[in-house]
Order: C-alpha cells, then structure tokens, then sequence
C-alpha cells in the first residue's frame, strides 16, 4: 500500500539492486542497475508495478477488460495483456502506426497472451486525437459485447499509475542506504512520464537522499513540458503530498532522443553491445539502451563526474531487441561473428 492505496500483489519484490563491475571500470564511475526488467510476469518490465494498482482501481470497478493503448510494439500493451491473461480479463491494444510486415516481438507476445491488437495507419492528423478517436471506437465496440471496459491511458502514467514508482522510490531507497549509496543519481528513461513522477514523488515527498535525472526517448515539446506540471499537480492534489514542484524541478535530459521515438541508432546499439558484452544484462533499443547511452555520453561530457554513484533503472523491454527495424541494423554488425559450416 502506498499513499493509502490498496493494489493488487503481481511480483517478487524488491527487485535486485547490482553493482556493474565491468562497465564501472570501463566508464570511470560507480555504476549500479536497479533490474525492474526481473518483475517476471509477461517477460517483466516497469509497466508491471504501475498495473498493480490499475488493475486494484479496474477490479473496484467490475472491470472485465482492459483497453490500452501505445505505440504498434508497445511493452506497456504486452504488460496489460499479460496481467488481463493472469486475471481472466480480456484485452485490447489500439495502436496508431505501420504493422512492421510480421508477428514479432511484442505483437507476437500480445497475441499468445490473447490480447486483440487493433493497428491503424497513421492518418497525419495529431496522434492524440488519432488514439482519441480509435480507443473511443474500441470502447464502444467491447461494451456492445456487454464487457465492463477500463481504459488505460499510454504507458500506465495518471496518478494511479505513477504509484508504482513511487513504492519503487522508497523500496530503492532502503537498497541503496543499505549499500551505502545513499546520495547517488538515479537515471530513468522518461517516455510517457509516469515511472519519472513516481520516481520523484517518492524521493521528495519520503525525503530520500537519491537524486533524479531523466533521459527524454522522444522529443520533449511543449505538450510534454505541460504534462508533466499537470501529472505532478494531479498526484499532489489527489494524495495531498507536502511537496511542491513547478516545470524547473524536473531534471530531464532532452539532447539524447536520436533522431525520434524507437528509431533505429548506431550510438544505442553500441550501448546495448557495450552492456551485452560487459555484464550479460540485455537492453532494448527504444527505452534502456538509449538511457545508457545517453550516460555513456553525460560521462564523456562530464554532465557525470568520474567516481559518481549512479544507478541506472532497467526498465524492461528486452522483447524490442526482436523488432524488424532493430534486428536487421544488429544483423549486419553482428553476423560477421557467426561461421556456418557446410
């Protein structure tokens, strides 16, 4: 229970706090991962501890399906579909983009856990009037059938969703006090903002040590700028926090993006292979790989100083390293170390 919130128990945790040997000494810090990858259930990831609690307020309200929506191979959607699965709801994904040609990935998972994913071309029109319009349809559509529906917004991130961040926040806390790293930089991918405001709610509303820093994975415009004062004001409201914040308190890294949102990039891949290759923990090319990226830079820039303590949070994702547009850029750097034999 968190702020007075009830939820419903989906993982083992606390989940691991490592210490990266390997990378430390190849980056000249004290780098550490909290693995919100081991959260198990549908392959695991950080939209798992937000569905905790969604799935807590679906239930109060006799939901019999969840509705979401994200991007075609999004790992919130595989998320929801693997707690619907658990749960004996049913599940729809709605996302606005191109089908990559085959099930794979993420879809491919969606569809064994028998989630229903509804695909439609993006039309050019704003993207949040496209999901607006479709996800509305779909709803529509479910409760025809007589399904009492729960829509989920992108990402799991309202203010029901950030509170699993916000446990995290002060399980992450105790592991690290308990490590002797206290006083370290916590770095987050930030992507629909919920795990980066659960995360700061809980370090300054439980007066933790941690401080926290955000790589934005797409462009962080003026819509995103709006919506991160409007969530903070929204939790703060809904739980009374004794905390204030305005647009300035948010550290968000925004020079990291590469080109857009789940974009194929030299730079993450290197990471990625610098990760694979170093401690045998793999990151996806569209969250965690860009987040360490972006730190392999901050420490070539000194936006991170040789010897400082920061713990990175895996968030998940491995089922994108499996996405056409990503595997085939890792094929051809890659398949020079394979020797077939006749």
């Amino acid at each position: 229970m968190v702020l007075g919130q009830e939820k419903v128990s989906l993982l083992n945790l606390p989940t691991p706090l490592e210490f990266l040997k390997n990378i430390s000494e190849e980056l000249g810090i004290q780098m550490y991962i909290k693995r919100d990858d081991m959260t198990g259930l549908g392959m695991g990831g950080n939209k798992l501890r937000k569905l905790e609690y969604i799935l807590k307020e679906a239930q109060n309200k006799g939901a019999t399906m969840l509705i979401t929506e994200g991007g075609v191979q999004t790992n919130h959607g595989r998320l929801t579909a693997a707690v619907a699965a658990k749960h004996n709801m049913r599940c729809a994904i709605v996302a606005i983009g191109d089908y990559p040609g085959e099930l794979s990935a993420n879809l491919l998972l969606d569809r064994l856990m028998g989630a229903e994913v509804i695909i439609k071309k993006d039309d050019g029109r704003p993207s949040l009037d496209q999901y607006k319009e479709l996800v509305g349809d779909t709803i529509k559509k479910y409760e025809a059938q007589g399904e009492i529906v729960y829509y989920i917004p992108l990402g799991g991130s309202d203010d029901v969703g950030i509170l699993g961040y916000y446990e995290c926040a002060v399980e992450l806390t105790k592991q690290a006090a308990a490590m002797g790293i206290g006083d370290a930089r916590v770095i987050s991918a930030v992507g629909s903002l919920g795990t980066y405001m659960g995360l700061y709610c809980g370090f300054h509303n439980e007066d933790s040590g941690l401080e926290l820093t955000g790589v934005a994975i797409s462009p962080f415009d003026d819509y995103k700028e709006h919506s991160i004062v409007e969530l903070f004001d929204s939790v703060k409201e809904k739980y009374g926090m004794k905390i204030s914040a305005g647009q300035k308190d948010f550290d968000i890294e925004k020079d990291y993006v590469r080109g857009g949102y789940n974009l194929p990039s030299k730079e993450v891949r290197d990471a990625v292979r610098l990760m694979a290759g170093k401690e045998a923990i793999l990151l996806d090319p569209c969250y965690t790989g860009k987040c360490f990226a972006a730190i392999i830079d901050m420490v070539k820039e000194g936006k991170i100083k040789k010897g400082e303590k920061i713990i990175m949070i895996h968030t998940g994702g491995a089922p994108g390293l499996y996405t056409k547009h990503h595997r085939v850029e890792f094929e051809k750097e890659l398949i020079d170390g394979v020797t077939i034999l006749e």
